[in-house]
């Protein structure tokens, strides 16, 4: 179909790694902090407006980018529309629950929702998972939505001013098998099995 879009879901980012931590879920309760070169506020319609080089912390959450809109309904939910300088893009960063990993995330608009519990990247937007800080699972796409509470993330090609960057509006994904440990040595004067063929096309069981 001309307009449809190809969407890529890959699940769960932990699988990769093998584990069952999800996103740190307390972050969701946390004050929300910014900082900034100016601000704007309106109580009446219960938004901030921030400018300049902006950066706004929420428990592990870290968010950078040119100027960050937040309102707040009246059940205290914080929504954040990040806006990136022109030709720059605007950054995420949260920890994962458990386990030295983190979800980094750029885009040239990055939407937040503590009511959804989800980050969205917009405009060649990228998703990185990090082990302490080295980066293992690694897509880029047009728009990148990213599910707190269950770790899911979806992409999509988008359009071309959406993903410039993509080659015939292609999803890239970098995704880094789960290293497992070897086993251990034989003990010396023990002579290792002799290999064996198979007779099916069954791989290890996990």
């Amino acid at each position: 179909m001309k307009n449809a879009y190809h969407t890529f879901l890959l699940l769960l980012l932990c699988t990769c790694a093998g584990g069952s931590a999800w996103a740190e879920k307390a972050d969701r309760l946390k004050p929300m902090n910014v900082e900034s070169d100016a601000m704007r506020y309106d109580d009446l319609k219960q938004t901030n407006v921030f400018t300049g080089r902006v950066v706004m912390t929420k428990g592990t959450i870290v968010i950078r980018g040119a100027r960050v809109d937040v309102r707040q309904d009246a059940e205290g939910n914080q929504f954040g529309v990040v806006t990136a300088e022109p030709g720059k893009l605007a950054y995420f960063k949260q920890k994962r629950d458990g386990v030295d990993e983190y979800i980094e995330g750029e885009g040239e608009t990055i939407e937040y929702s503590s009511k959804l519990d989800n980050v969205r990247f917009i405009k060649r937007a990228v998703l990185r998972r990090l082990l302490g800080s080295k980066v293992n699972d690694e897509v880029t796409g047009g728009v990148i939505v990213y599910d707190n509470t269950t770790d899911v993330f979806t992409v999509d090609n988008g359009t071309p001013a959406n993903n410039p960057g993509g080659q015939n509006g292609r999803v890239r994904a970098m995704l880094t098998p789960k290293i497992v440990a070897p086993a251990a040595s034989a003990p010396a004067g023990t002579a290792s099995p002799a290999l064996r063929s198979s007779t099916t096309l069954e791989g290890p069981q996990k």
